[in-house]
């Protein structure tokens, strides 16, 4: 008679496939809380700049809870300051989000569920999380990615109640040397993707090379623009990979 107890038995798929879901979401969660922390700093700044343009107090709250986007906000912000008009201040806004459509077509393949569930997956998709939970090969770590902007939102969303309310000076983030608090923590980022990715490597000389030529020509803001074009080397060493990682799970077929 078998007298062994499930108790006794291993971990069964579904519980390790948790756990690796567990783990990688923590995983997230650990980066998000510096990026959170350079997040919550420059929500600060946003809200101080917007209740100073005579926004009030709520508009700049509900915009950062809709748009959760630090460029975005202070090109619309920085249009309406400029007397732009709102349509001006809503291009320049789009034109810089524009970003995410890329980046949603990179992570796309490593969602899940039908649209309306791909969607609102698809709305952790921010900078630091987007590079935070890349593999490598054109994979993305979705729970990773989830971790990472669950922790992000609230703060931005949080710090701008505190710029709007308590509104501190522009000044004060420069004074404190605050501002390359964010800057840093992408820098990090860039220097983790840099250690485990060969190509990375080249992509990054590749851009420093061309930034350092158009520098000459251009303003900075262009020539590191025109250096994010090394970044199309990721069309032929990451959607190759990925071709064969499928072959071979297919077995060939």
């Amino acid at each position: 008679m078998d007298r062994t107890s499930p108790q006794a038995e291993g971990p069964t798929a579904q519980e390790e496939a948790d756990g690796s879901r567990r783990q990688s979401f923590v995983a997230g969660i650990k980066v998000g809380v510096g990026l959170a922390a350079a997040g919550f700093v420059l929500a600060v700044t946003f809200g101080a700049f917007a209740r100073s343009e005579g926004w009030g107090i709520l508009p700049p709250i509900v915009c950062s809870l809709i748009v959760f986007s630090g460029s975005a906000q202070f090109a619309l912000a920085t249009a309406l300051a400029g007397g732009g008009g709102v349509p001006t201040a809503i291009v320049a806004a789009a034109l810089i989000n524009g970003r995410f459509i890329p980046m949603g077509v990179a992570v796309a393949g490593d969602l899940r569920g039908g649209r309306l569930r791909r969607a609102l997956e698809g709305q952790a998709v921010v900078d630091g999380s987007w590079v935070a939970a890349h593999l490598g090969g054109g994979r993305f770590d979705r729970y990773k990615l989830f971790g990472a902007t669950a922790v992000q939102w609230p703060a931005w969303v949080a710090g701008t109640a505190l710029g709007v309310v308590v509104a501190p000076p522009e000044s004060l983030v420069e004074t404190l040397g605050l501002d390359v608090v964010f800057p840093a923590f992408f820098l990090l980022l860039l220097l983790d993707e840099l250690r485990g990715s060969r190509a990375a490597r080249v992509a990054a000389a590749l851009g420093a090379c061309v930034a350092a030529a158009l520098v000459f020509w251009v303003p900075a803001g262009l020539a590191l623009l025109g250096a994010s074009a090394a970044a199309l080397l990721g069309l032929r060493n990451g959607l190759v990979p990925r071709a064969t990682r499928a072959t071979k799970e297919g077995g060939g077929s």
